[in-house]
C-alpha cells in the first residue's frame, strides 16, 4: 500500500512508520484478499487517501470527521461527506447544505462535490477509507481506525487553532482525546435524516467555524460551492 499510494509529503513525514506495523500489514493483505474475490471497492485505490492530497497537514484548519466512504457505485472519492459532480446528493450531505444555508444564508448547492473545501484546509476524513461495494461498514474493524486515529492525534499535537467539528455520538468518541485549550471542538448530532432534526439543524457550525478562525488570525473558509469545481480528483 505504501509504494503504490503517494501519500502527501507533510502526512508522509509523520505517518510512514504506520505502514510497516503490523495493523497496516494486516490490512494490506485485507486489501488484496477482497480485490482477489472480486470485490469492488470504493473509492478507487488512487483516490483512498485523497483528502491527506488535497489539504496538507501544514494548511489543515478545519477537520470534518466521518465515518465510512459512500458505498454506492461513483459516489466516494475520499472526501468524508462528498460526492462527485453529477452524482445525486446523499441525504446526509442535503441536510449539511440545509444547515449551511440556514447559517450563513448560502443558496444549497446542486453538486456535492466538496473538493473546493479541502483545497482551503478543510481536511476531510473518513474514520474508515475503505468499503465494499453496496455493503455499509464492510471495512470496519480491519485497522484504519488505528490509522486514522493517528491522522487525528497528528493534528491535534502538530497543529494549534483547528476546528474541529465532531457530527454524532461516533465523531465525538474519536476526538474525545483532543486538547480543547489549543483547539475548538464544534459538537452536534449527525446529519443524517435520522437525526439531522435534534440538533444538526440549527447548530450553526459553519459560522462558528469561521469567527474561531478570525480570532486566530486565519482567513475564514468561504462554503459556497461553485456550480463546478474546478478538478474532481
Amino acid at each position: 500500500m505504501a509504494a503504490r499510494v503517494q501519500l502527501e509529503a507533510s502526512w508522509l513525514r509523520h505517518l510512514a512508520p504506520e505502514f510497516e506495523k503490523p495493523y497496516m500489514r494486516e490490512l494490506r493483505a485485507f486489501l488484496q484478499a477482497e480485490k482477489a474475490a472480486g470485490v469492488q471497492v470504493f473509492p478507487p485505490g488512487a483516490e483512498i487517501f485523497n483528502a491527506f492530497a488535497h489539504t496538507p497537514l501544514e494548511r489543515t484548519r478545519v477537520v470534518i470527521l466521518g465515518q465510512d466512504p459512500y458505498h454506492g457505485p461513483g459516489q466516494a472519492h475520499g472526501l468524508c461527506f462528498s460526492v462527485r459532480p453529477g452524482v445525486a446528493l446523499p441525504p446526509s450531505l442535503q441536510n449539511i447544505f440545509k444547515e449551511l444555508e440556514r447559517d450563513l444564508g448560502i443558496p444549497r448547492p446542486q453538486q456535492g462535490c466538496l473538493i473546493p473545501w479541502a483545497d482551503q484546509g478543510v481536511l476531510l476524513l473518513n474514520s474508515v477509507l475503505t468499503v465494499a461495494a453496496g455493503r455499509a461498514a464492510s471495512h470496519q474493524g480491519k485497522g484504519w481506525e488505528t490509522f486514522t486515529d493517528c491522522v487525528v492525534e497528528l493534528v491535534n499535537r502538530e497543529c494549534r487553532g483547528v476546528v474541529f467539528m465532531l457530527w454524532g455520538s461516533y465523531a465525538q468518541r474519536k476526538g474525545a482525546a483532543i486538547d480543547r485549550d489549543r483547539h475548538c471542538v464544534l459538537t452536534a448530532p449527525h446529519p443524517s435524516p435520522l437525526s439531522a432534526h435534534r440538533g444538526f439543524i440549527g447548530c450553526g457550525h459553519f459560522s462558528a467555524a469561521n469567527t474561531w478562525l478570525a480570532r486566530q488570525g486565519q482567513p475564514p473558509i468561504d462554503w459556497e460551492l461553485p456550480p463546478q469545481p474546478n478538478g474532481t480528483a
